[in-house]
């Protein structure tokens, strides 16, 4: 690695209060320097240059006062949300962590239905985007559970757990390769952006991490901007993207911001992808505001499609009421009450839930099949699974209007 002297620490459009990402030439060592294609060889030799991350856990954050105001106005909405949430008789959490956890992937375009996540969540795996979405719940969970400490050990197990089906090299740690955006894959010449170097991730996250602990920071605006650095960093080889979202949502919770509720923040992003990926583009030149705009922007869509979601799964609720021919306190009361939150399940996933025999659990399962509660996926008699197809269809339209600007 060939270090340049002169490299760049100067913002593109003049000085800046927030550090501004500079660059510095490696010399690029070719796999393929003595075989492979010779068309094209020659542009991919010689030295490239590399993002130079400057250090942010100290830096000065400088926000207009219509951006801050717009932060103030989500953050409240979120504290909002976060009340309705710790009042109502449901909870809604589990729900909103898998429809989060959809969004967030569907960011880097693994799509899949919530039927096929949800078979893939009861171990009918075979479905590769379900597979890695199911990853990605796990990750978010792990992530909420290490919200009071987020230390680089604890995102490492975030990444761990999102990267489960892949090779251990490449799950829970740091790269030790370059990574980069855009241009071939054959090397980072041409590229739109090339990360730090390697060598460079660990002390980077190490500054990451000291600016996540502050606590001068409005909690939102401190989310956006520790998700655009460790975006810039990409300490990994893959699933930047995804953890890095898991990350802000521990934010969210380690600031006290929503203390239980799950705020669908990546459903708000889909909205314009294009704009998301541009504020982070900018960040690097010092540009803050764009990225803690988008953030804070779509906390107010995700929002209204999560109480949307909510809403329609309430009034199916209510409509099963009127259905349900079993006696009160009887397992099938407590199961409609599962399929809320987990509208596809097998009878080992009711019994261990409700806390009751298979055969009970069964017995449930029964008894809302004929009051047409669920139905049976398919129609074998052995390792039977059943829907609750109203909440799919609620879930399916979230989805769905993930990716409306208007609302």
């Amino acid at each position: 690695m060939v270090m340049d002297p002169a490299a760049s620490t100067e913002a593109l459009d003049g000085p800046s209060p927030w550090p501004v990402f500079g660059t510095e030439s490696v010399e690029w060592r070719a796999a393929d320097a003595s075989y492979g294609p010779r068309t094209g060889r020659s542009q991919h030799q010689g030295a490239y240059l590399a993002a130079l991350a400057p250090d942010i856990a100290e830096a000065d954050v400088r926000l207009s006062s219509r951006t801050m105001a717009l932060v103030a106005e989500a953050s409240a909405e979120i504290a909002r949300f976060d009340g309705e949430t710790l009042g109502a008789t449901t909870s809604f959490a589990s729900l909103l962590l898998r429809t989060e956890a959809a969004s967030s992937s569907q960011i880097e375009n693994l799509t899949s239905t919530p039927k096929a996540i949800a078979l893939a969540e009861l171990g009918r795996r075979g479905r590769p985007n379900a597979d890695e979405i199911v990853a990605n719940v796990t990750a978010m969970t792990q992530a909420l559970r290490d919200a009071s400490h987020l230390d680089a050990d604890a995102i490492l197990q975030m990444h761990r757990a999102l990267m489960i089906g892949h090779p251990p090299s490449a799950a829970g740690r740091w790269r030790t390769e370059p990574v980069w955006i855009g241009g071939g894959s054959r090397s980072p010449h041409g590229a739109a952006y090339v990360a730090p170097v390697h060598e460079r991730v660990p002390a980077h996250m190490d500054d990451l991490v000291r600016f996540i602990a502050r606590d001068d920071i409005a909690v939102l605006a401190q989310a956006a901007l520790a998700h655009a650095q460790f975006e810039s960093i990409h300490p990994f080889p893959d699933g930047n993207g995804r953890t890095g979202r898991a990350i802000l949502h521990a934010q969210l919770r380690h600031g006290g911001l929503a203390r239980q509720a799950i705020v669908p923040v990546s459903a708000g992003l889909l909205t314009d992808t294009d704009r998301y990926f541009g504020a982070l583009d900018v960040y690097r030149t010092g540009d803050v505001e764009p990225i803690v705009t988008e953030v804070a922007e779509a906390v107010f869509p995700a929002l209204a499609n999560a109480r949307r979601l909510i809403s329609d799964v309430t009034a199916a609720r209510a409509t099963w009421g009127e259905q349900i021919r079993a006696r009160r306190g009887a397992a099938a009361w407590a199961l409609a009450d599962l399929v809320m939150t987990r509208p596809v399940l097998d009878v080992r996933l009711a019994a261990e839930t409700l806390g009751v025999s298979t055969v009970n659990a069964q017995l449930a399962i029964d008894r809302l099949v004929e009051d047409g509660v669920l139905e049976q996926i398919g129609r074998g008699a052995r390792d039977r699974v059943w829907q609750a197809s109203e909440v799919l269809a609620a879930m399916d339209r979230f989805a769905e209007r993930s990716h409306r600007r208007v609302w």
